[in-house]
């Protein structure tokens, strides 16, 4: 599995605001957190940009996230399956070996993605410094 270091602040929680009705403090891969939605076949939350692709996180740590990259359905070199077609058999779901979601179609923002797998785990490495022109 391919790990990769990234800003601590992409990976925070947040904590919930009773002022604002928000999560304050969340960080775009956390808030990607998308697994309840994918069983359910609801759309994904907002997925995260990482090296031009987006991703979508699976599962999430103290101190690290699992990821998913979403590609367009014909930039995927297979035949896209549904949550429940794929976990019919269960095992073999789990014993995929590029990960339990590979190959899942899911929506976001009213549009159908796959994601392909193997996953990527993303862990906090050193804060990005922005260049100032």
């Amino acid at each position: 599995m391919t790990v990769h270091q990234v800003d601590p602040a992409r990976l925070l929680h947040g904590a919930w605001c009773h002022h604002a009705q928000k999560t304050l403090g969340e960080g775009d891969i956390a808030a990607s957190y998308s697994a309840d939605r994918i069983g359910m076949g609801k759309p994904l939350r907002a997925p995260f940009n990482w090296q031009g692709a987006l991703w979508v996180c699976v599962s999430m740590t103290r101190d690290q996230a699992q990821a998913y990259r979403l590609v367009h359905p014909q930039a995927f070199a297979g035949m896209p399956v549904s949550y429940h077609a794929k976990t019919i058999d269960g095992d073999a779901a789990r014993n995929d070996p590029n990960g339990f979601y590979h190959g899942m179609e899911v929506k976001h923002a009213g549009r159908s993605y796959v994601l392909t797998g193997p996953p990527a785990v993303f862990v906090p490495g050193a804060p990005q410094q922005m260049e100032l022109f």
